[in-house]
């Protein structure tokens, strides 16, 4: 018996060994270039700048930081951590609270909640090894999904009030907004229905949508690309850029509950991969992640911006391209790290009129929105199972539709707290399935299904 264990052990490693091996260089580096343009992740940077009302150098500076931040992330994640082919990119959950905490208490205060969430993260993982244990009895599919719906439905009236609000003309702004997401709808689509011949245009769609709907902003006057030009093509990152951290009590607080919510996020994620990698994800692969995803948390929060998160999109480049090694994971990394390197670059994605953003950024709620629906119709809909999905999401919408005159005179640890609709939903689903009694047709497993870049159990 100890023997075939062994030769089943040796087995595994020289199937893990020729999956990273059997691929050249420049074969890894152009299959992490895809990586790199599925993930679209200089939108939650561009979000979050503009809640906290940066100027245009100052977002670009962010979204700078944001990708080498995600690089060494995935470095870390996919090189020794994990060793997963994960790539690591901003997280749309924080969004909220991170603006609250900035608005309220300064960028220093944001940057500072951020360290102590990821370090007990990355303890739990190693060298506590407690992780496993806590997705096995707090996170099940049902929770997981909640709060992914969760995350898209609470970030949708943020994308469409900064429609409302944008400088300009009304009627120019919606007209914009609608035509770049009629553009991304589109693209996603023909992509998806017309896969061998368009599987382009469903990859690039978002910078499509973005392109085309900055050029519409142009003819309204909406347009200014004029601080491209007087930054450099290339410059090194600095740390602690936005200011040195500080640490008040209330911001870490609510950064702890959130860093709770990445995780749930992140674990969806996980599984997906491991699914279409063919990967079993024991428990010293998931103390590997948590570990991995605090440590790229810990040393992103050094160049500011947003906790990072896996991202499930770079399963279906997987699927697509059916090239399972870490290699191209690696090459994306390094690639984040090379691109963040580029101010010219960046102040070009900062100069994007926030009507085009936002135009996007609403179609990317309802996504994350539906990925969500797609792992909770797993779980039978009893009526335990729907309070467990449903009183979540109108917890989480009364926080987010909360009067500002009553927001503004709470302390500031509630400020924060209900500021982040995903926070409140997210943990009214941790909370909610762990009281109520649970019967044995509330969990029965419907059906897991997949799809063609593997199980449904996805987050962002």
């Amino acid at each position: 018996m100890e023997s075939t264990a062994r030769k089943l052990e040796a087995e595994n490693r020289e199937e893990q060994s020729s999956k990273d091996e059997n691929i050249s260089v420049g074969k890894s580096f152009f299959v992490g270039l895809q990586h790199v343009l599925a993930m679209d992740l200089f939108i939650p940077p561009i979000i979050l700048a503009g809640l906290l009302t940066f100027s245009v150098a100052d977002s670009a500076l962010l979204i700078q930081m944001t990708f080498i931040a995600c690089g060494i992330a995935t470095l870390i994640q996919a090189g020794f951590a994990m060793k997963l082919p994960v790539m690591q990119g901003p997280s749309f959950v924080p969004l909220s609270a991170l603006a609250a905490i900035g608005t309220t208490s300064g960028v220093g205060a944001m940057i500072g909640s951020l360290i102590p969430g990821a370090l007990l993260i990355a303890l739990l993982g190693r060298p506590l090894n407690l992780f496993s244990r806590v997705v096995k009895k707090f996170i099940p599919p049902i929770v997981a999904g909640t709060v992914i719906v969760v995350v898209g439905i609470s970030l949708m009236p943020s994308a469409i009030n900064s429609i409302y609000t944008a400088p300009g003309s009304f009627n120019a702004n919606m007209l914009v907004a609608f035509i770049t997401a009629g553009i991304l709808i589109s693209c996603m689509y023909i992509g998806e229905k017309v896969k061998n011949r368009f599987r382009f245009v469903k990859l690039a769609s978002v910078i499509l949508a973005l392109g085309i709907g900055t050029i519409v902003a142009s003819f309204f006057g909406l347009v200014d690309f004029s601080s491209v030009a007087e930054v450099s093509w290339f410059a090194l990152p600095s740390i602690f850029a936005f200011g040195m951290p500080t640490f008040e009590l209330d911001a870490i607080l609510i950064m702890l509950a959130i860093y709770l919510i990445v995780v749930i996020e992140t674990t969806g994620t996980w599984f997906t991969v491991g699914e279409v990698t063919d990967e079993k994800l024991d428990e010293k692969r998931l103390n590997g992640g948590a570990f991995g995803e605090g440590l790229g948390c810990f040393v992103g929060s050094f160049f500011g911006g947003t906790p990072v998160t896996g991202y499930s999109s770079n399963a279906g480049i997987i699927a697509i391209t059916g090239v399972k090694s870490r290699k191209p994971i690696l090459a994306g990394g390094v690639i984040l790290v090379a691109l963040g390197m580029m101010p010219k670059l960046m102040n070009v994605i900062a100069s994007i009129p926030a009507v085009v953003i936002n135009g996007v950024f609403a179609i990317l709620c309802v996504v994350i929105m539906m990925n969500g629906f797609k792992v909770v119709k797993n779980s039978p809909f009893t009526e335990r199972n729907m309070i467990v999905i449903g009183v979540p999401i109108m917890i989480a919408l009364f926080a987010v539709l909360l009067p500002a005159d009553i927001s503004s005179n709470l302390p500031n640890l509630v400020t924060y707290f209900v500021s982040s609709g995903t926070a409140v939903g997210a943990i009214a689903a941790l909370i909610l399935n762990l009281v109520l009694p649970e019967k044995e047709e509330d969990n029965k497993v419907v059906s897991m299904g997949t799809t063609e870049n593997g199980p449904i159990m996805e987050g962002r």
